[in-house]
């Protein structure tokens, strides 16, 4: 017979101190019999499916690249109706007192391991998600066919559910709440942290959305979907990726030393006027080193962003300095050839079969003026999180940090610049600055690459304001190559920038402040 809820959180309570005893002094005596009996734990639509120590310092999910260097932890296996796949993992030894959510990214469907193993080794208990549905590629989506429950899952359901079955979890294993839960997520992660500052702000004490695809309907259709209309509606609109350095080369060389300095970054790319007509092939030259009219158009339309006949913007543009390298345009926008991407790949799958519910859609026929109301009230109830209104979480005195690289070619860093400048409208620079920070990454692709400094500790700096008050004025960043770091930048709270005093190296945070940008 199961035992109840009650003779588990007691046995544990036998077995493990409270809280209040340093997290060092925890020992492990009894604890694989506490795991186990886990799986008798009774949650709401939940089945624990399974409850086993790890002990070896390495663990190989199915699907998963093998996780190296990690402590013993109680792993936890569940379903949630109507096919929520969970995991919760709980260190036995020096438990930090705090549970750490891990998000998702691309189209979900899998549990991100990799993240999940970065909070353990940092000593917290963990949980993550596949959101419901299971993908055999990052952007499939014919899981959704015919199936919004699916698609409520993917969009909040899950995330939501997770986290309040992962703190059970944790409150049965070691007989009290965690003290402190964050939420850290890039990508669709980053979507989902929004979701949950606005719709679940009770969940999170801190929540951290990086690159956030935030406005999922309208990212779908003025992100993906018109950067592979820009550059395959006409086949001679094709830009092949071996041009993508030509573009690169040329943007900095027009716009790298704006900020006064030349170290291949792009500070502020609003500030890049280039003109991509200035590649334009001359008559008779072979087009091998230079566009032609209809590629520089394309270029020209990527940069603007989709609007509708009217104007109206549906989403903005990328903005110039993130061309280059393999997680530039080559991967995102081009791929090895004509729809290969992987903004064609997500746009076609999304519209197919979340969308229209038709797997013989061609994406030719989109009508911004009529598909986007269309794609919006079909779904953009269950996938958006563009709410402003993020009161309930500034009176829990939640906190919340975003940040973004302004060499994103997925996701455009304009999106978030504009949530954050909603949010501020809504209740006012002053109490908005009081929960929410937006960083700005220069030279920084998506989630993580490029030329700039892209290496930083979001964590620390949230968990210094959620548990101490200090709010963060700036957070190192570093970059690297052949793992050695060889450039440090401080990150600075939008809308300041990183401003170098003149003195030392320019390869030192230490010679830069953070100051308000004077425009020229």
């Amino acid at each position: 017979m199961k035992r109840s809820f009650l003779s588990v959180w007691l046995a544990v309570c036998a077995l493990f101190v409270a809280r209040s005893i340093p997290a060092s002094q925890i020992k492990t005596s009894g604890a694989p019999q506490a795991c186990a009996s886990l799986i008798s734990l009774q949650l709401q639509d939940t089945t624990i499916e399974s409850a086993q120590v790890v002990e070896g310092s390495s663990l190989t999910p199915a699907g998963s690249t093998t996780l190296n260097d990690l402590p013993v932890f109680c792993r936890v296996q569940g379903i949630t109706r109507p096919a929520i796949r969970f995991e919760v993992w709980l260190p036995l030894m020096d438990w930090n007192g705090k549970f750490q959510g891990v998000g998702n990214g691309a189209m979900a469907g899998t549990i991100p391991y990799t993240a999940m193993a970065g909070a353990v080794r940092r000593g917290y208990a963990t949980g993550a998600t596949d959101t419901g549905h299971v993908n055999q590629r990052a952007f499939d989506s014919i899981w959704a066919l015919s199936r919004p429950d699916l698609i409520a899952d993917f969009g909040y359901r899950a995330i939501h559910l997770t986290a309040a079955n992962a703190k059970q979890i944790v409150s049965a294993f070691y007989g009290n709440l965690p003290r402190y839960s964050y939420f850290v997520g890039c990508s669709k992660g980053g979507q989902q942290a929004l979701m949950e500052a606005q719709r679940f702000p009770t969940d999170y004490d801190g929540i951290i959305a990086g690159d956030p695809a935030y406005d999922w309907t309208r990212f779908y259709a003025g992100g993906h979907l018109w950067y592979s209309l820009a550059t395959l509606k006409d086949p001679e609109s094709y830009i092949p990726a071996t041009k993508v350095p030509i573009l690169a080369d040329a943007v900095n060389a027009a716009c790298d030393t704006i900020d006064g300095i030349k170290d291949g970054i792009l500070d502020d790319p609003r500030q890049c006027k280039f003109d991509p007509a200035l590649l334009l092939c001359k008559p008779g030259h072979d087009g091998q080193s230079c566009f032609t009219d209809k590629q520089v158009k394309a270029v020209k339309d990527i940069w603007s962003g989709a609007h509708t006949s009217s104007g109206e913007l549906v989403f903005p543009g990328l903005v110039p300095g993130g061309e280059a390298g393999q997680s530039g345009w080559a991967s995102w926008i081009l791929g090895s050839g004509p729809f290969t991407s992987t903004h064609w790949t997500a746009a076609d799958g999304f519209f197919k079969y979340m969308v229209f519910e038709d797997s013989k859609w061609d994406f030719r026929r989109f009508n911004y003026d009529t598909d986007v109301p269309h794609a919006l009230a079909k779904v953009g109830e269950m996938l958006d999180a563009a709410d402003p209104k993020l009161q309930a979480l500034q009176l829990r005195r939640g906190k919340l940090i975003m940040y973004h690289g302004w060499s994103d070619p997925d996701i455009s860093p304009l999106s978030s610049i504009n949530y954050h400048e909603s949010v501020a409208s809504e209740l006012g620079r002053k109490k908005t600055d009081s929960f929410f920070r937006l960083f700005m990454v220069p030279g920084m692709q998506h989630c993580s690459g490029g030329p700039g400094p892209n290496s930083f500790d979001m964590l620390s700096a949230l968990e210094n304001w959620v548990e101490k008050g200090v709010a963060p004025a700036k957070v190192i960043a570093s970059h690297s190559t052949n793992g050695s770091v060889d450039r440090t930048r401080p990150l600075c709270p939008y809308p300041k920038i990183a401003m170098y005093t003149g003195k030392g190296s320019t390869d030192e945070a230490a010679n830069f402040v953070c100051r308000n940008p004077v425009r020229k």
